[in-house]
């Protein structure tokens, strides 16, 4: 029997506690690797979330925006009880901001989201929005039926994950530092 390659016991147990420092290092790479890649999924699930409520909201305020056009109080639709911000009459800006802000979940910071509506009372499209008649440019005749109202939604969106910059200057139309998300939605009013 052949013994050249047999190891006293005593000899193994000194090797092993060698290694236990390599790997303790190891471990570190793999923890530091790991953490990253579950914050970074993370952060950018929570920044499409974000991006996916920018783009319903948009979409949903120029809904609102439409429906409550300038001849609205002709058929009562405009009443203060179906307004996000209690008015009676065509859709403001302050109400579009409004019912923006009451759509957006708990999760998402609405001091962060920008909102610029056009084409409702009082606001002109600047620049004026492709397609739309002359006559839908003023700000008096703005949210008539046949023109186009339009909602930006911005929101300035900040990373936690360390291996990111966390935030970055402020870009338009976003008003606050950080990475500017944005969708826009045009829709022709209805009434």
């Amino acid at each position: 029997m052949r013994r050249d390659f047999a190891l006293p016991i005593q000899a193994v147990f000194y090797r092993r506690r060698r290694e236990r420092g390599a790997s303790l290092v190891e471990y570190a790479f793999v923890v530091i690797l790991f953490f990253s890649l579950i914050f970074g999924i993370s952060g950018f699930g929570h920044a499409i979330f974000v991006y996916h409520h920018l783009n319903n909201a948009a979409k949903e305020a120029t809904r609102y925006a439409a429906v409550r056009g300038l001849n609205c109080s002709n058929d009562n639709s405009c009443t203060a009880t179906s307004s996000a911000s209690g008015i009676t009459g065509p859709t403001t800006v302050a109400d579009v901001k409004a019912y923006v802000q009451s759509i957006t979940p708990a999760s998402i910071d609405s001091s962060q989201l920008t909102i610029v509506p056009c084409g409702v009372t009082g606001t002109v499209c600047s620049p004026t929005i492709a397609g739309a008649s002359d006559d839908c440019n003023t700000a008096a005749t703005a949210n008539k039926p046949g023109c186009t109202a339009q909602v930006q939604v911005a929101y300035a969106y900040n990373f936690i994950f360390p291996l990111i910059p966390g935030s970055t200057s402020i870009t338009a139309p976003c008003t606050n530092p950080g990475w500017c998300l944005t969708s826009t939605s045009d829709m022709i009013i209805v009434h």
